[in-house]
């Protein structure tokens, strides 16, 4: 098959429909959910209402962004079977962690978003210093969806790509703006669904054109991964296999400081969890979006691998046959009309969804960690929800302008780990050694998280620099993590027992081991039946997810 003729989709009146039926649902979603918004907890947290199932499914369409659909599966085309790492040791065992192990903390606090928990834990300038690169994370990965939902817009429509940057982002605007957090998870509940609706064709349609699974692995063993592309574990004692990376690095840097790291501290997905309406809802939210998170390498990796053997040229580094474009070319290539609406329209929901989860991290951090913290104390509930809503509207105007960042990347899944490794790997190593060890004191916190971002930013830009060579860009993000994580934990072991720690009481409900989390005071009925414990489906998940590597090993 020729990758060429351009991307443009032949899109009929019924895909438009689709389409256009699609984005008047979701602005009605967005009104139906300003109904409920009275407090500024209404607007940031959907007022700590909502059932598990429904922070579960948002939980993992908050992550569905284009960081997964078209980051994955370029990768699946680009590095193989390897890709799955991202799921079954990449995000499955920091889930289920989080859910049983940290959430008690952050919903029991009470706190309203992951860096107010550090100023409760350490000190105002870690508080700030984490708000502050929390917020400029949000807004260059909220530029990677954009930029993203554009490519699609562009293939689609033939919109040159700033035109399809501005409209994608005033939709999401919109419905943010209008509905508040309640707006964006409702959302996300029916983006999940539609994101499968979308793909599951694609998966399906592309499997019987290459043979079923068996003709997809023959054609794979005679393309340019070869039989390396279709195991995950084969030849990581040394970094001769398509990802170029060491099992050390995969477990440890991938798999432990840049999973449990984006997963466990990440606000965009931990304010979902906070949204629920007790603690064990909250606990259960991440473990119930793990259960999806262990089948969606189906409709994302196995379409990047199919299109690699279908479509000839593919991993240009510019132009249409760039790997971010495997998803839309195979659509343009397979599906029939209405299909290809359906998949258009789960593509742009799951850039949405993504873009959705940055920006409502960041109006609510900008609000209640930066503005009402340090510029404007102690004004009226309503005075923040209009800040709330300023701040949606900066997120999405920055969000533009880094959409133009992340054009520069042709695998964007690159960049967004690297990302990953400067902001999250020295976020979690702070958190998790103050959340364990209650003698670490508020300056070790602060020169932890300063340091460790720093040694991690360095390193990237070394590499960047041709100073110091790696194989790959991911391997970079792995040691950019890894180094980021060891230097917060040395600097904490130097600085603590040079400065004086905070009082036990002080750090009651904050730290394991000192009591003060209720695990059981808000149950409701129900709450206690077997099937509804976090520890067991936490278990049950991982053991899943241990299980699914024995047929790719």
């Amino acid at each position: 098959m020729d990758g060429g003729g351009g991307l443009r989709l032949n899109m009929n009146g019924l895909d438009y429909l689709i389409l256009a039926l699609y984005f008047i649902t979701v602005l009605g979603v967005g009104f139906a959910a300003r109904r409920a918004i009275r407090t500024s907890v209404d607007f940031f947290l959907s007022g700590r209402s909502l059932p598990a199932w429904v922070t579960g499914l948002a939980f993992v369409s908050a992550n569905l962004g284009a960081l997964e659909i078209i980051g994955m599966a370029a990768n699946g085309a680009q590095y193989g079977v390897m890709t799955v790492h991202y799921y079954w040791i990449g995000a499955v065992p920091a889930m289920v962690f989080l859910g049983i192990v940290m959430m008690p903390f952050y919903y029991g606090s009470k706190v309203r978003s992951v860096p107010e928990y550090l100023r409760l834990r350490f000190n105002r300038p870690t508080h700030l210093l984490n708000a502050l690169s929390f917020a400029v994370a949000q807004v260059l990965i909220a530029g990677v969806n954009l930029y993203a939902l554009a490519l699609v817009m562009q293939a689609l429509l033939g919109w040159p790509l700033w035109t399809a940057i501005v409209v994608g982002a005033a939709i999401v605007l919109a419905y943010i703006t209008i509905g508040g957090l309640s707006g964006a998870i409702y959302n996300e509940v029916l983006q999940f669904f539609v994101i499968l609706a979308g793909l599951i064709p694609v998966t399906v349609i592309g499997l019987v054109k290459v043979g079923g699974v068996n003709g997809l692995m023959d054609a794979v063993r005679d393309s340019k991964l070869g039989e390396a592309g279709l195991h995950a574990w084969q030849d990581t004692g040394g970094t001769a296999n398509p990802l170029g990376a060491q099992w050390l690095g995969i477990v440890f840097g991938l798999g432990f400081v840049l999973s449990f790291g984006y997963w466990t501290t990440n606000f965009a997905e931990v304010q979902r969890a906070l949204s629920a309406k007790n603690m064990s809802a909250a606990r259960r939210t991440p473990i119930i979006a793990a259960y999806p998170k262990l089948f969606i390498p189906l409709v994302t990796v196995i379409p990047g691998l199919v299109a690699l053997v279908t479509v000839k040229g593919l991993g240009a580094d510019t132009g249409d046959l760039q790997y971010n474009n495997a998803i839309p070319l195979l659509m343009r290539d397979l599906l029939p009309n209405g299909v290809l609406g359906v998949a258009v329209t789960g593509l742009l929901a799951s850039f949405m969804a993504g873009m959705a989860a940055n920006v409502s991290g960041f109006n609510t951090v900008f609000t209640y960690d930066i503005w009402q913290a340090y510029i404007r104390r102690d004004r009226p509930d309503d005075y923040y929800v209009r800040v709330g809503r300023w701040a949606t509207v900066a997120a999405v105007v920055i969000g533009i302008g880094t959409a133009f960042i992340a054009a520069g990347f042709s695998n964007i899944m690159n960049y967004i780990q690297a990302l990953f490794s400067v902001f999250n790997a020295p976020l979690f190593a702070t958190f998790i050694i103050g959340m364990f060890w209650k003698r670490m004191s508020a300056l070790a916190g602060f020169w932890s998280l300063l340091l460790g971002t720093l040694v991690s930013l360095s390193l990237y830009l070394l590499y960047k620099g041709g100073v110091i060579d790696f194989n790959s860009d991911l391997e970079e993000s792995f040691w950019g993590a890894g180094l980021a994580f060891v230097t917060a934990i040395v600097v904490a072991a130097i600085i603590t027992p040079l400065t004086a720690p905070k009082r036990d009481e002080e750090l009651r409900g904050l730290v394991y081991g000192i009591g003060g989390v209720d695990l059981k005071g808000d149950v409701i009925a129900g709450d206690a039946a077997w099937y509804r414990s976090p520890v067991l489906l936490g278990v049950i998940a991982v053991a899943l997810a241990a299980l699914f590597y024995i047929p790719v090993f």
